[in-house]
């Protein structure tokens, strides 16, 4: 405690004044006078993250534009190419970071912490943050074919039996195929890869090992070959395991530049040790002209026994054994049946994705997020409830009290206050959508967390815009400098109001009845916000906090209609709001968030989609083809996307929420909860529906009454709507709602209705 007393700051000042630099703490001051005052500047968490981000970058800097001849990932080689619309000029940039093309795909297996990704063009990167793995076709002269810099390339996830990623690249009339995927083998699970090489020169299939990945450099200071040559011992203690042995071996330290240059060369290394740590090798078969040519390679999954050098020809892949742990986990899950195969490829694929990024902990990333958020979390929980996947939801919720502080507080990040609201709706949704009851510390987790929220709250009686609200905090990065923000005190009314129904539940009128008034003081705080927070704003709707103007950040004010639907569905509030983003934050029909994403944002442009849809407006539909045209070919969505490259510019790589927020979508077209009632088809776009359209299911899909299943059938004169459910209690009050028909509520237990349509 005595270090509280030194005068450290007068100290740090001095010194750094005396050596002629810049006083960091009048820096901090001046900084934070763009903020509100907050007990929590910035959350130590992302502090930490944001320095091992640019320590990275700092290398890069020094490693990259010095060695432009290496072979460097895909991002690289655009965004250092001054002749591409990906080149991000250097000269002032300190530290070098990918910020044009943050896109890759995971593979994996259900119920295994262990996420390998793969680059657009094929690379792999097989353990978190790691080095990566390369293949290349060298011919004996002329020019090679590397993924990365080859003119003609494609990519796809093939989600059959397991999920794979399969690169095709093509140069010069050479092919190479790889495809990458996590299996079951007889000992574990293993990463594999699969080159194919379809040449019509003499040369050289290469698997190359990379000190890199799709954020910069990544050490390798040690490479040993294995006595049988048959695999790779890096940094001494991952291994690179070849199907058979090489022909040939080579290896390269960083002051004799990349392997690539080395492969001519007549000596073979065994071993290297590069101090700089930017090692390099490459094992080398041969191929003749007209020959086809295939090689394995996989990684053992960390953390495991160790497997004994030459052991590994004893090794079979067991392709049933996977399929089987796949089919498992998809059992019982919704199916989707559209007319656009994207989209129902896209939601086919955001399922499986989900599910590998809930192996215990929720993860929004396999890489740059591959840590927990209470605030993502509770979206992606949300999705996975909505596709029946209950084990893997309880699973996670049960983890929800260990991260609790004894004050009620859910902490995954300080300062951020929306995560008491998020913990404890998700959790109602739970108990809502399974109808089953809720374990006893949970509830009492609950409990704490809604007195945490009541007590968090600032007086009402404040002379201020923020009286009643939730204090000034950091809340969503996305929002902007900390502020008194309205989305922190919408999560944390659906909390208290979800907290006073999980406690009447319990049998607790009481603290049930203590709970919902917690909720409609700090509802009645928000209006009075609002109201006298108007005279400052020259555009209608809900700005991110009262204390702003309105812009980007008032994408966060739509959570009070979605989606918590603490507002009625045409609020006018709600309404202006998505009319002042649509005309001013719109880039090329999808929702750009100028505060640090300076992106267009999938899922924020999804949200928007979502109030429209509720509204009954159908340019829901137009934002959700945007989103469908963003993903990736590998059916993925970066956390933000550059609006020319169309590469992810922030996040991760391959962003959960993302594909969380497609799967409610889908959702929400077929079947929504609207005040107590179901209303089916209501987000189901014209075009689908036309005459002798196809058949549309889905299902089955949680409600708070009961599973149901939705068919949706185009006739000439007519659509045919059924719906196949097993409701818990009674039936509950049903509204069918489809472009071009007039509304129609089914009567008593009926489950078919044929619905006329309108005249045209």
């Amino acid at each position: 405690m005595w270090v509280k007393w030194l005068p450290w700051r007068l100290v740090l000042s001095q010194f750094a004044k005396s050596r002629g630099f810049i006083d960091p703490v009048r820096l901090m001051s001046r900084l934070h006078r763009f903020a509100q005052p907050s007990e929590v500047t910035e959350p130590i968490e992302l502090l930490r993250a944001g320095v091992i981000f640019h320590a990275r970058g700092l290398i890069n800097s020094r490693a990259i534009q010095h060695n432009l001849d290496w072979v460097w990932p895909f991002w690289i080689e655009r965004q250092f190419d001054p002749r591409d619309n990906a080149f991000v000029p250097r000269a002032f940039s300190i530290t070098h970071v990918n910020l044009t093309h943050r896109n890759w795909t995971a593979v994996g297996l259900p119920g295994v912490d262990w996420l390998p990704i793969v680059d657009p063009c094929g690379l792999v990167t097989p353990y978190h943050d790691g080095w990566s793995v390369d293949t290349w076709f060298v011919p004996e002269s002329g020019h090679p074919v590397l993924p990365s810099r080859a003119p003609l390339l494609s990519q796809q996830l093939n989600i059959e039996d397991t999920l794979t990623v399969d690169t095709q690249v093509q140069h010069d009339g050479d092919k190479l195929l790889s495809t990458v995927a996590v299996v079951w083998r007889d000992v574990g699970s293993f990463c594999q890869l699969r080159v194919a090489a379809n040449v019509h020169r003499q040369g050289w299939l290469v698997i190359a090992i990379r000190p890199v990945n799709p954020e910069g450099i990544s050490f390798i200071h040690d490479i040993e070959l294995d006595e049988d040559r048959k695999g790779f011992l890096i940094n001494d203690e991952t291994h690179l395991y070849l199907e058979r042995p090489a022909d040939r071996v080579c290896m390269s330290r960083y002051r004799d530049g990349d392997v690539l240059q080395r492969l001519v060369a007549r000596d073979e290394t065994q071993r290297i040790r590069c101090d700089v740590g930017l090692g390099t090798a490459a094992a080398m078969y041969r191929v003749a002209p007209g020959e086809s040519v295939s090689i394995g390679a996989s990684f053992r999954i960390p953390n495991q026994k160790k497997i004994t050098l030459g052991q590994t020809g004893a090794i079979r892949y067991n392709g049933s054994a996977t399929q089987t742990i796949w089919n498992r986990a998809l059992e019982g899950t919704c199916s989707i049946s559209i007319p656009d195969q994207h989209m129902q490829f896209l939601f086919d694929a955001a399922i499986r994705c989900l599910i590998l990024h809930s192996p215990g902990d929720i993860y929004p990333g396999p890489f740059t997020y591959k840590r927990f958020w209470f605030r993502d979390a509770a979206f992606i929980l949300h999705a996975l409830l909505m596709v029946g996947l209950f084990d893997s939801v309880k699973r996670a919720l049960q983890r929800f009290p260990d991260r609790q502080t004894h004050r009620g507080y859910f902490l995954s990040q300080e300062g951020e206050w929306d995560s008491n609201g998020a913990a404890i709706w998700i959790i109602d949704q739970y108990s809502r959508l399974s109808g089953e009851p809720l374990p006893n510390d949970l509830i009492t987790s609950v409990e704490k967390g809604a007195y945490w929220i009541e007590k968090k709250r600032l007086s009402d009686g404040l002379d201020e815009l923020h009286a009643g609200l939730l204090p000034a905090g950091f809340s969503a990065e996305h929002l902007g400098p900390n502020d008194y923000y309205y989305w922190d005190d919408f999560w944390s009314v659906a909390g208290s109001r979800s907290a006073a129904a999980i406690m009447r539940q319990a049998g607790q009128e009481n603290l049930a009845a203590a709970f919902e008034q917690d909720a409609e003081l700090l509802l009645q705080a928000i209006d009075r916000s609002l109201e006298k927070s108007a005279p400052k704003r020259d555009h209608p709707g809900v700005p991110a906090s009262p204390h702003r103007r309105m812009d980007a950040g008032a994408i966060g004010s739509l959570a009070g209609g979605y989606p918590l639907k603490l507002w009625a569905s045409r609020d006018r509030r709600l309404l202006d709001t998505v009319e002042f983003l649509v005309s001013n934050c719109f880039v090329k029909g999808g929702f750009f968030q100028d505060m640090i994403h300076s992106g267009i944002n999938a899922y924020l442009t999804l949200h928007v989609a979502q109030v429209l849809l509720r509204a009954g407006d159908e340019r829901h539909f137009g934002l959700i083809k945007t989103v469908a045209q963003l993903a990736s070919p590998t059916g993925q969505w970066p956390e933000a996307i550059h609006p020319h490259t169309h590469g992810g510019c922030m996040g991760d790589g391959q962003h959960m929420w993302a594909a969380a927020e497609w799967i409610l979508m889908m959702r929400n077209l077929f079947v929504r909860e609207e005040r107590g009632r179901l209303i089916i088809g209501s987000g189901l776009p014209r075009e689908w529906l036309n005459a002798g359209g196809a058949v549309m299911r889905f299902g089955p899909t949680p409600t708070p009454f009961g599973p149901i299943t939705i068919a949706v059938t185009p006739r000439i004169n007519d659509i045919l709507v059924r719906w196949d459910a097993a409701w818990r209690r009674s039936t509950p009050e049903i509204e069918i709602c489809l472009h071009g028909c007039a509304p129609a509520s089914p009567k008593g237990e009926m489950n078919t209705l044929s619905i006329e349509r309108l005249p045209t």
